[in-house]
């Protein structure tokens, strides 16, 4: 089931908040803990029915883990249980990603497995592994099961994230004014979502026409095609992930739960460092805090080396393919190299480190896009290709739509700015009507979200 579905807007959404606060109100506040559990399940379980043991098995096993790391508190226990979860994500994302390399490698004829990824596994994994290394480090209790339940499989993040921590949710769980109607707080749910919708329909979904042109079709590309086609992916990719984050963000609200933010302003960033502590900022905190610190960190001298490994491992997370491992290494290298031109003492005007990095950013997100290396190649080949300037299939009006696009991100408009300034009236009213009613009835198209792949 999608976010931006009818069936989801006008069936899912509208019952299970009716069932949530009825239920709290009339019998107590597990009896609604344990129905949004139920209409969690079942949101997960309306995508794909066999997706649901994998789930389920994955959330046993970790809290019994976790109940066995608070009593005690064993390296040989946090291993196992960190082990667990990376060989489950490796079988089910990574067997035939590592049998087609040894059968590239060593002709070994290896038959491929059909195995089907389950929806959001990248997420729930990480989150429960994250989880594990937290009550090893004592930062946790022993929460009940269903505090543990939910906070894995609340809908609003179960499928692409916002990536969660337990010191972010569990403990909103046993808050008794979570159970409560907070008009204050449905009216910002709505403006999220609302917005998050907007972003993902009427922008992302757009971008895509013309993203999807060039990466389908990089054989003929003139240079005005390739950066058309690349600026297109690059805003596409934001508003869709973004769009979606923001969305459960709202749908957080509206059931009176605070979902963390996931990006702020990253297109904005004037350095690479900058950008990751701006693009999906729970991904970034993960990396950090559960990879590249206990790696070392910069506390010895190998932390470029661990900079290095760590954007290996975030590319790979992201799909089973070299061209996502590659665009991992290509982030490494450019943290890499703004770590050293940092100690240089150096300094460049500010617009012009945007542009730096901006670029930057933007070709590495053809490898992330690009079906294979050769595709990728040949739209950085036509990119530089000023022999083969004008023509092709992204037309004059297209990069002026992407040019305004742009605009509006540098701008620095976002979510956060604009419920700063919401105001409860009539203006606002019309316009919150306006910005819904437009992309609710382009739903006939839905598409799927840019993430649900990872």
């Amino acid at each position: 089931m999608l976010f931006n579905s009818y069936e989801f807007i006008f069936i899912f959404l509208p019952v299970t908040l009716i069932g949530y606060y009825l239920a709290a109100k009339y019998i107590k506040n597990q009896a609604a803990k344990l129905f949004l559990i139920f209409a969690s399940v079942c949101f997960y379980s309306y995508w794909d029915i066999n997706n649901l043991p994998v789930l389920l098995a994955s959330i046993c096993v970790n809290y019994l883990f976790g109940r066995w790391l608070t009593a005690n508190r064993s390296k040989k226990v946090l291993a196992a249980g960190v082990a667990f979860n990376l060989l489950f994500l490796a079988y089910y994302k990574y067997t035939n990603f590592i049998i087609e390399n040894l059968n590239y490698l060593f002709d070994a004829g290896f038959a491929m497995q059909n195995i089907v990824l389950p929806l959001g596994i990248s997420f729930f994994t990480f989150t429960q592994t994250a989880y594990l290394v937290d009550v090893y480090r004592g930062e946790t209790k022993a929460y009940s099961k269903s505090d543990y339940l939910l906070f894995v499989t609340i809908f609003p993040h179960l499928i692409a994230g916002p990536i969660l921590y337990h010191r972010d949710m569990i403990l909103q769980f046993s808050q008794s004014e979570r159970y409560k109607i907070n008009y204050k707080n449905l009216t910002y749910g709505i403006l999220w979502f609302t917005i998050g919708l907007f972003k993902k329909v009427v922008i992302a979904d757009k971008l895509a026409i013309y993203a999807d042109r060039v990466f389908n079709a990089t054989n003929n590309l003139t240079m005005l095609d390739a950066w058309g086609g690349s600026l297109a992916y690059t805003l596409q990719l934001y508003f869709d992930f973004s769009g979606y984050s923001e969305m459960a963000i709202g749908l957080g609200l509206m059931f009176n739960y605070n979902l963390p933010l996931n990006f702020n302003l990253p297109y904005r960033a004037t350095s690479i460092i900058d950008f990751w502590r701006r693009w999906h900022m729970t991904l970034s905190a993960f990396l950090k805090n559960y990879l590249y610190i206990p790696l070392g960190g910069n506390r010895t001298g190998h932390h470029l080396r661990n900079i290095m490994i760590t954007m290996f491992l975030g590319g790979l997370w992201h799909g089973a393919g070299w061209t996502f491992i590659f665009w991992g290494v290509l982030h490494g290298i450019y943290i890499c190299i703004n770590h050293l031109w940092r100690k240089t003492k150096y300094t460049l005007p500010q617009c012009l480190n945007w542009f730096i990095t901006f670029n930057a950013v933007n070709i590495a997100w053809i490898f992330f896009r690009a079906t294979t290396f050769s595709d990728a190649v040949n739209v950085l080949t036509a990119m530089f290709d000023v022999s083969n300037l004008t023509g092709g299939v992204i037309a004059l009006k297209h990069i002026g739509g992407l040019l305004a696009v742009m605009i509006v991100v540098l701008l620095g408009i976002d979510t956060v700015k604009v419920e700063r300034r919401f105001v409860p009236n009539y203006c606002w009213l019309i316009a919150l009507i306006l910005m819904f009613v437009y992309p609710v009835l382009k739903l006939g198209q839905v598409t799927q979200f840019l993430y649900f792949q990872f």
